[in-house]
């Protein structure tokens, strides 16, 4: 058995007497692993008797779940209405433009930009995550210093 497969194992195994721990497993498979590796999917599937499909259509409509692994330093952009209304699409389409690569993959220096659908700093828009830190009223210059900042 693979480590990883006995990871996810250890871990269906913490939350099995949850009502409905599909979520939980998840959560705790990426933080263990970095990300939802696509052989926990079969696992998943079999130990809590849903199909696969099921488990695949959890993981991606939830945003936060990663396929694969992250970069060094993860930095979300918020796409909520209330961000656009201020510029958040700018600071997206420079973020991609710049670092030359797209939602979710890593830049040659370890940058992950990623996609979140609200940061709760509507009124601070618009906003942006860098390492689990949140910023408001990011304008392009303080865009352009985070990003030198994490090494894009």
């Amino acid at each position: 058995m693979s480590q990883t497969i006995q990871t996810v194992s250890e871990i269906i195994a913490r939350h099995a007497h949850l009502e409905g721990p599909l979520l939980p497993m998840l959560h705790d498979i990426q933080a263990e692993l970095g990300h939802i590796p696509e052989t926990a999917v079969p696992e998943l599937a079999a130990a809590l008797n849903i199909g696969r499909a099921e488990v695949h259509g959890v993981i991606s409509f939830y945003h936060d779940f990663r396929k694969s692994p992250a970069g060094k330093h993860v930095v979300k952009v918020c796409r909520a209405e209330a961000c656009q209304a201020v510029g958040a699409n700018a600071l997206s389409d420079r973020a991609l433009a710049l670092l030359g690569g797209d939602w979710h993959g890593k830049t040659a220096g370890g940058v992950t930009i990623e996609p979140v659908y609200c940061l709760g700093l509507c009124a601070c828009g618009p906003a942006v995550m860098v390492d689990g830190q949140l910023e408001g009223r990011v304008d392009t210059a303080r865009f352009d210093e985070i990003l030198k900042e994490v090494g894009a």
